[in-house]
């Protein structure tokens, strides 16, 4: 397995949040009974959802400064889940995944799960949050 597949699960489990019907665990418990993945994976998608939830209000803030002429709201949900997934994997600050990669999955799960259009848009956010991060983009 990888550690796409770890995004993925992670990602599953925050589309879940966005509909506020379930809590992080019972999303993330959902996500893994249709996802498998190594021990190793699975820690890294609890690691990446929790740090998700955790600074959901940064990445509220973050996602609105940066979708210019864009409410938090207007944007779809997959996309506000691929954006928080992304956002807390650069704010996790891993030293073995460089922001490059971060961004890249990110568009990958873009081009996946939502429009080609989707995928330039949150690229440009997420090289501004990068940016604002202190990131540089490899």
């Amino acid at each position: 397995m990888s550690r796409r597949n770890a995004r993925e699960a992670a990602l599953q489990a925050l589309f879940q949040l966005e509909f506020g019907q379930l809590s992080a665990l019972e999303a993330l418990s959902y996500a893994l009974g249709v996802t498998a993945l190594t021990d190793k994976d699975e820690g890294y998608a609890r690691l990446v959802l929790a740090k998700a939830v955790q600074k959901w209000e940064k990445t509220e803030a973050l996602i609105t400064e940066y979708a210019e002429k864009w409410s938090l709201e207007r944007l779809a949900r997959v996309d506000r889940a691929i954006l928080r997934l992304s956002i807390a994997e650069m704010l996790l600050n891993a030293p073995d995944t460089p922001v490059g990669v971060v961004i890249d999955e990110g568009l990958e799960l873009a081009k996946e799960y939502s429009t080609d259009e989707s995928s330039r848009f949150i690229h440009g956010i997420l090289g501004s949050v990068a940016s604002s991060l202190g990131w540089v983009e490899t």
